[in-house]
């Protein structure tokens, strides 16, 4: 077996391990404000914005979920630009139209370095507008100095903390100084998938129509998702 799949294999048990029991609380407080009409709203920069698509119109999927899409922060913007940008004090004012919180909704923002400036503004924001705000983050990266200027650091602004537990420099494997084999896509998405797994079946529970995307690939008449879609889409543009 090649060193990575051992490594990710073990960083997988000790999410498991150390972090399933803060899923279980955030699937919880997820599926109530669900209840009452919220929607789960993810934010991240470059690579961490492909966990926050990720999670959006996904086939065995949450439906409600609403990926924050700020164009100078993807990566096919560019990749030095967005990560330039990830640092202005100014990009989460200057686009803050890409922003829509209701009451109940819920935000979740992915950094795995919880240091930079875009993600602890989007966090501010959320807190502001008074709704749930959680983190997908690395806390291996605590003693990194913040670079915003309220001297705060992600963990420090949001009400819960899910720890991905990625080593700093992203990299499991090591050759001389080098770090190499990135992490934190993998684990993100395995945090955030049974996390949404966990919410559906907390649903499944009260619901007799679960909110979970069918597959468009399979013999289906698609009437399921035509009627998931009709549902949100005064929150979420399925378009």
């Amino acid at each position: 077996m090649h060193e990575y799949f051992q490594e990710i294999q073990k960083l997988i048990e000790i999410v498991q391990e150390k972090e399933y029991p803060e899923i279980q609380k955030a699937a919880q407080l997820i599926v109530q404000r669900l209840q009452r009409g919220g929607i789960v709203q993810l934010f991240g920069c470059g690579h961490s914005h492909l966990l926050a698509q990720d999670g959006y119109y996904r086939a065995g999927g949450l439906v409600p979920v609403r990926p924050i899409i700020i164009e100078p922060l993807t990566l096919h913007a560019g990749a030095l630009t967005s990560s330039d940008n990830e640092k202005d004090p100014t990009i989460i004012k200057r686009h803050k139209d890409q922003f829509d919180f209701h009451e109940n909704d819920v935000c979740i923002i992915i950094s795995t370095s919880g240091r930079n400036q875009a993600p602890i503004d989007a966090a501010f924001l959320a807190k502001e507008s008074g709704i749930l705000v959680m983190s997908l983050q690395s806390l291996a990266y605590c003693e990194q100095s913040t670079r915003h200027q309220s001297g705060r650091r992600l963990e420090e602004v949001v009400d819960i903390v899910i720890n991905s537990h990625i080593p700093v420099g992203d990299g499991l494997l090591r050759h001389n100084e080098i770090k190499y084999g990135p992490a934190s896509t993998v684990i993100g998405s395995v945090i955030l998938n049974t996390l949404f797994s966990e919410v559906i079946e907390c649903l499944a529970g009260s619901e007799k129509v679960l909110p979970v995307f069918e597959s468009n690939n399979v013999e289906s008449d698609l009437s399921h998702n035509e009627a998931m879609v009709a549902y949100y889409r005064h929150r979420i543009n399925f378009k």
